[in-house]
């Protein structure tokens, strides 16, 4: 199979990785596990070998018969051919409580956080991802890797796990290095949906001023802005990325 570089596939090739992705999604029988893009199914196997159902999400219907090959014999793998940011995953039966992925790097982040926001019953996350996704995950305030889905993620789970991981598992080989990353659940924040808009603003135009960018996202005016950010103790000509998770909140409470 020729990886078509418009869905951002890179099959996962080398098997010798999967029991790092076994230790770090702490699989145990009774799982239900999430993927979402099994590709040529060579985690997939390995996840329907050790855990009760696994639903595996995949976009490219041309792998249809790679992945029948790949899972022949098991029947407790249900693959759904459709985009996973259209589908509702909060409806999947039974409910999954693992995302265990090798995730199409173009659209890494906003699976990561659509899952998160729309799939309450995952408690545990174990994604491969580009590195630098990774590491925006948990980055920290005022570094170059910290943006809107370090917050959201900090906000609603802790990390429990990182590996980086070689190029030459994947085929073709990326051009960019690549990390697991495993995460797990804590509860989110009230009213998250709100939380997010105030975030995916604020960092909308990262080198102005938070009053300006929320103003410019059409979030609130550059006053309300102004007034919200003295209640939580911020000076108004602060930018995005010196809020820590907790402020965010605070400030999406205060506005």
């Amino acid at each position: 199979m020729r990886a078509k570089k418009r869905l951002g596939q890179h099959f996962l090739v080398d098997e010798n990785v999967l029991g790092v992705i076994g230790r770090l999604a702490d699989l145990h029988e009774e799982d239900v596990v999430l993927e979402i893009g099994p590709g040529l199914g060579i985690l997939t196997r390995y996840l329907g070998e050790r855990v009760r159902v696994v639903h595996a999400i995949e976009l490219d219907r041309s792998l249809e018969q790679p992945l029948a090959r790949a899972l022949d014999g098991l029947d407790n793998v249900e693959i759904t051919f459709g985009d996973a940011l259209a589908l509702d995953l909060g409806a999947l039966d039974p409910p999954p409580g693992k995302l265990v992925s090798n995730l199409p790097y173009n659209v890494a982040t906003p699976l990561v956080v659509e899952s998160i926001e729309h799939a309450p019953s995952l408690g545990r996350w174990c994604v491969m991802v580009q590195r630098e996704v990774a590491d925006r995950f948990f980055a920290e305030p005022r570094t170059k890797a910290y943006g809107a889905v370090s917050v959201l993620v900090q906000l609603a789970a802790r990390r429990t796990g990182f590996h980086a991981v070689a190029r030459t598992v994947f085929r073709p080989p990326p051009n960019v290095d690549s990390a697991l990353v495993a995460f797990r659940r804590t509860p989110l924040p009230p009213r998250f949906e709100r939380v997010r808009t105030v975030v995916e603003a604020a960092f909308a135009h990262r080198r102005k001023t938070l009053p300006n960018s929320l103003q410019l996202a059409g979030v609130a005016t550059r006053e309300e802005a102004v007034a919200a950010l003295a209640r939580i103790g911020r000076d108004p000509a602060i930018r995005a990325e010196a809020l820590t998770p907790p402020e965010f909140l605070a400030l999406a409470e205060a506005l």
